[in-house]
């Protein structure tokens, strides 16, 4: 007579040291575990209402800024350190993890319009409408108390004076050059007084420029008569213009696809196009309820963040035509500009009431370290409410928001405005002849004509 039994090794189920977890076998085979499906979607459930509960984007606020904060840079050398500038000619440097400011650089006689940083760090670069660049050296921003630095300020390394006043600035990724725009295009090398090449298309003020992540030679730029011009220093006139009905504040290329680049517009949407194929939009992102005034890509290229004149701040999926997420507080004003940090992890606005703003970009991740069953723990809710994220009970959990009510009645009445338009231009179509009113898409509505 044959007797099976069943024996097991203490190894296998014995811990080794009392502070381990205990082991704990399981079968995975789903045939025994029929109930599978409705305990993850109870997860997906219970973790979309838990993270509404922790969803606390707002870090603190810098106050320092006697004037509205128009312009911002970040450091390429130092992830805590950002650089802004304000409407009275007041520069600063702060320091973001203690939200104290570093330095100050005095000089500018009006509003500070452009600011950016050289590829090592080693240079900040400023432009107002008081017609000068100034050239700056950053100081080393040490792992000290800042408060011992608060007043310290810097001088200018050169001042170079032009002719017309200045709206925007922007240095290579990778050279030694950096552009201005005012009237014109201007390209200048540091060590040199003047600029050394110069672009002109139209009389119109140029507002804002961005450089190619790419290719260092291509820059874009948007300007007041309503235009997005692509420029190549090794060319001597610009490539390319595209003409939109209403004008572009500003215009970010994604740092990962340096091919596509998306406009900050005033009719309240944001529109990415590919630079080799500018008759249509890629995607309309909407939301925003009044003009769009500054965009600015995360490290990773998959995400965008946008300032409006509507005081709100919105994060973007890149494929995404409406927003993933929207911040706002009861004294933040009119936002100017925007930025993200070098890592991704954190957003830092500037507005009309004085004070830049320090926010999380995924609203309810928990800050400091992580143990790595913390970690696993939330990689696994994660992948669950993206399982499960288009049943109706889990969609409307992570899709609402609580809007300030202005903001809440602004985007009804547009939301009206535009549905009636839809229905009038529909009502033209049926009552006109085969053909006469083609179906235009939402894509290329708003563009009016692209030269070459």
């Amino acid at each position: 007579m044959r007797v099976k039994v069943i024996s097991r090794s203490t190894q296998e189920f014995t811990r080794d040291r009392r502070q381990d977890l205990q082991k704990v076998f399981r079968n995975y085979d789903p045939a025994l575990r029929s109930q599978e499906k409705a305990v993850e979607y109870t997860r997906a459930l219970n973790a979309a209402k838990l993270e509404k509960i922790f969803a606390k984007p707002f870090i603190g606020a810098m106050d320092g800024h006697i004037d509205a904060v128009s312009c911002m840079a970040k450091n390429p050398n130092h992830l805590k350190a950002i650089f802004s500038g304000s409407m009275d000619g007041d520069i600063r440097l702060w320091d973001i993890a203690a939200r104290k400011t570093v330095c100050q650089f005095p000089g500018h006689q009006g509003a500070v319009r452009g600011l950016t940083t050289s590829t090592d760090g080693d240079l900040l670069v400023s432009c107002g409408v008081d017609c000068t660049v100034r050239l700056w050296k950053v100081p080393m921003l040490k792992m000290v108390d800042t408060s011992d630095h608060t007043g310290d300020t810097s001088q200018p390394s050169a001042v170079y004076t032009w002719k017309h006043a200045f709206w925007g600035a922007d240095h290579q990724w990778d050279g030694n050059l950096f552009a201005t725009v005012g009237a014109q295009v201007d390209i200048w090398d540091p060590n040199r007084s003047e600029p050394i090449n110069n672009f002109e298309w139209g009389k119109d003020t140029v507002l804002s420029v961005r450089f190619d992540p790419g290719d260092c030679n291509i820059l874009i730029t948007s300007a007041s008569d309503r235009s997005l011009t692509l420029y190549d220093l090794r060319m001597s006139s610009p490539a390319r213009k595209l003409i939109m009905k209403t004008r572009c504040n500003s215009v970010c290329w994604n740092p990962r696809e340096p091919m596509n680049f998306t406009a900050a517009n005033e009719d309240t949407n944001c529109y990415s196009f590919d630079a080799r194929r500018l008759d249509e939009a890629k995607i309309v992102h909407k939301g925003h309820v009044s003009a769009v005034m500054d965009i600015d890509y995360s490290p990773t290229g998959r995400e965008f963040v946008t300032g409006s004149y509507d005081r709100t701040v919105r994060i973007f999926n890149y494929l995404g035509d409406h927003s993933r997420e929207i911040y706002h507080t009861k004294r933040m004003q009119r936002v100017f500009c925007v930025k993200y940090t070098y890592d991704g992890t954190y957003l830092v606005s500037g507005s009309d009431d004085t004070n830049l703003r320090l926010w999380k970009s995924k609203a309810s991740e928990q800050l400091g370290v992580l143990l790595p069953r913390e970690r696993k723990k939330q990689e696994y809710l994660d992948a669950v409410k993206e399982r499960y994220k288009h049943l109706p009970e889990v969609k409307r959990i992570v899709r609402h928001r609580h809007l300030p009510k202005p903001i809440y009645k602004a985007a009804n009445l547009r939301r009206t405005m535009i549905e009636a338009e839809n229905r009038k231009e529909e009502r033209r179509r049926k009552h006109s002849a085969p053909g006469s009113m083609p179906v235009q898409p939402f894509r290329k509505r708003r563009i009016i004509n692209e030269v070459e």
